[in-house]
């Protein structure tokens, strides 16, 4: 190894590493999150909800240390509101919420959105949530896999919620087979070492 070698991969293992986690509004996104926040920080992140865009600004959790044997990896978790290309307040009426708080939600939604595609620019790792029980080739994530291919940002693809009945993660394997797939519950945690595992080899 040259001396230039060296010295780039010197500066590369300093590097701050920030993984964000990205994907449509209730696709698990929260719940990976206060999953990972919990295993290794011993607490969780945000709260999480069956309302859609709960989550919406940006959370980040400093410090999360992943070990797997002599391996382990040290990163910022970065918890982003869920992306929808469109976001209407009476979609939220059914919730339970009046038209007040509706509209308002629709407009911290769409800020948060905002907020979470500028923040592409500073993470260096994607965990992309697709909930496995519905179908994986919905515009989101194909805007979404398309900006990480453009800005050639590394990414995972998590299909979440295979403890449901109605999931169905080969699915997303065959929609997206150039990509690493890993099928998880975040909500009960199985696979969750398989994700730990992938974090370390491709993000590390």
């Amino acid at each position: 190894m040259g001396l230039f070698d060296f010295i780039k991969n010197l500066f590369k293992k300093n590097d701050k590493i920030s993984i964000g986690l990205y994907g449509n509004p209730n696709s698990g996104k929260t719940t990976l999150a206060n999953k990972i926040a919990k295993d290794w920080l011993g607490k969780e992140i945000g709260s999480a909800s069956n309302i859609p865009h709960e989550t919406r600004t940006v959370f980040k959790k400093e410090k999360v240390l992943i070990k797997e044997g002599d391996k382990e990896i040290a990163f910022d978790i970065i918890d982003t509101p869920g992306i929808a290309t469109k976001v209407d307040y009476q979609n939220f009426l059914e919730y339970g919420l009046t038209e007040a708080e509706a509209k308002e939600r629709a407009k911290e939604a769409t800020k948060g959105i905002i907020e979470a595609i500028k923040w592409l620019d500073d993470v260096s790792g994607v965990l992309l949530v697709v909930d496995a029980t519905t179908d994986p080739l919905v515009d989101t994530n194909i805007t979404i896999i398309g900006n990480l291919e453009a800005r050639k940002i590394p990414f995972i693809v998590v299909a979440n919620k295979i403890d449901d009945e109605a999931a169905n993660p080969d699915r997303i394997s065959s929609v997206f087979p150039q990509h690493t797939v890993v099928p998880i519950s975040a909500l009960e945690g199985k696979n969750i070492e398989k994700l730990y595992k992938e974090i370390i080899k491709k993000f590390r």
